[in-house]
C-alpha cells in the first residue's frame, strides 16, 4: 500500500509563475475572523506560517526579515523611545527592536487576536518573550481606525512615535487600507518631528507595481522617501523591498559610528549589520528604475 499522498503549499505570485513547499506535517490549518492560516513542518525551512495563501514566515530564514524591517529604521533614526509596530502579530518585529535600549514603549497593532494567540503557542520562538516585555502595550484593532482615533496619545508629545514599522501582508485583504496614501498620511500624524516609517513593500521582481505604488504614495507625503532592501530566501522572488520614508533626509545617511553604536547596543544579530545596513541601499538599476530618490 503507498502512503499518504505528499501536500505542498503552492503561493501563486503571478500568472507564469508558483512558489511551492512540501507540508511534511500540518500542524495547524484554521479559517480566523480575518484570514484563513495555516502551520506546517517543512524538511529545510521547519515551521512554516502562511495567511490567505502567502508565506509569512518560516522557522529558518525569519530572523532576516525581522532584523532588517526593525534595526535598520532604528539604527537610522538612533533615538528611537516610542515604537508602533503595525501588523507583526507574531513577534518578531517587537523582538528585535525590544533589544534597542533607547525603546521605553512600544505598541503592537494588529487586527486579528488570533494570530497573536496562535503565535504564543505555536511560535514562541519568533516573539521570544517580547509579548510579556514590560515595554510592550498589544492592542487588538484595525489599524487604519487606530492611527486616526489616535487611541492612547500621549499627552503633550510631538508625536505619539518615533518610529512606525508596518509588518503588513500584501496590499489585498486586511493588509490593503496599510498601502494607502491616506494611511501613509495619517501615521506622519503621529511621528514626532524627524520621526521615520517602514514598511514592506513586495517583492520587485514579482510584484514591481506594489514597490512602486508605494514608494509614490510614501514619496508624496514624505519630504524623503525610497527603499532597501534583503535577501529572503523562503520569499519568492528572490529580494524583497523595505520601503523607508522620513522628513529627515539624514535617515538614509546614517554615519558609521551612528551604525555601530546601534550594533553595540543590541544582542548579537545574525543579518543586520552596519555593513550590511549600509549595503542595503545599493540598488541594482531595475530596483532604482522603480522608485523615487530619497
Amino acid at each position: 500500500m503507498s502512503g499518504a499522498p505528499v501536500r505542498w503549499f503552492e503561493e501563486n505570485e503571478v500568472g507564469g509563475a508558483r512558489f511551492a513547499l512540501r507540508m511534511d506535517r500540518v500542524l495547524v490549518e484554521e479559517r480566523t475572523a480575518h484570514q484563513h492560516l495555516i502551520l506546517f513542518e517543512n524538511a529545510h525551512f521547519g515551521r512554516v506560517l502562511t495567511l490567505d495563501g502567502y508565506v509569512q514566515l518560516t522557522e529558518a530564514d525569519e530572523f532576516i526579515y525581522h532584523e532588517m524591517l526593525a534595526h535598520v529604521p532604528l539604527a537610522a533614526h538612533g533615538a528611537v523611545k516610542r515604537l508602533l509596530v503595525i501588523g507583526g502579530g507574531d513577534g518578531g518585529i517587537l523582538r528585535e527592536a525590544l533589544k534597542s535600549p533607547t525603546l521605553t514603549a512600544a505598541t503592537l497593532c494588529e487586527i486579528d487576536a488570533s494570530v497573536v494567540e496562535f503565535s504564543r503557542e505555536h511560535l514562541d520562538f519568533v516573539s521570544n518573550g517580547a509579548f510579556d516585555d514590560a515595554r510592550t502595550q498589544v492592542v487588538i484593532e484595525d489599524a487604519a481606525q487606530f492611527i486616526t482615533a489616535k487611541t492612547g496619545k500621549i499627552t503633550g508629545s510631538d508625536g505619539d512615535y518615533e518610529a512606525i514599522l508596518v509588518d503588513s501582508t500584501d496590499p489585498d485583504g486586511p493588509g490593503e487600507a496599510l498601502f494607502s496614501e491616506r494611511f501613509y498620511a495619517d501615521c506622519k500624524t503621529r511621528l514626532a518631528p524627524g520621526g521615520v516609517i517602514a514598511v514592506q513593500a513586495g517583492l520587485p521582481f514579482l510584484q514591481p507595481d506594489v514597490l512602486r505604488t508605494a514608494l509614490k504614495r510614501l514619496s508624496n507625503v514624505f519630504d524623503h522617501a525610497g527603499c532597501y532592501q534583503a535577501s529572503v530566501p523562503s520569499y519568492a522572488g528572490g529580494v524583497m523591498t523595505l520601503g523607508l520614508a522620513s522628513d529627515d533626509p539624514a535617515i538614509f545617511a546614517a554615519p558609521a559610528d551612528a551604525l555601530g553604536r546601534h550594533a553595540e547596543q543590541i544582542e548579537p544579530t545574525r543579518h543586520w549589520s552596519p555593513k550590511v545596513h549600509k549595503a542595503a541601499f545599493a540598488l541594482p538599476h531595475w530596483i532604482e528604475a522603480l522608485s523615487p530618490s530619497p
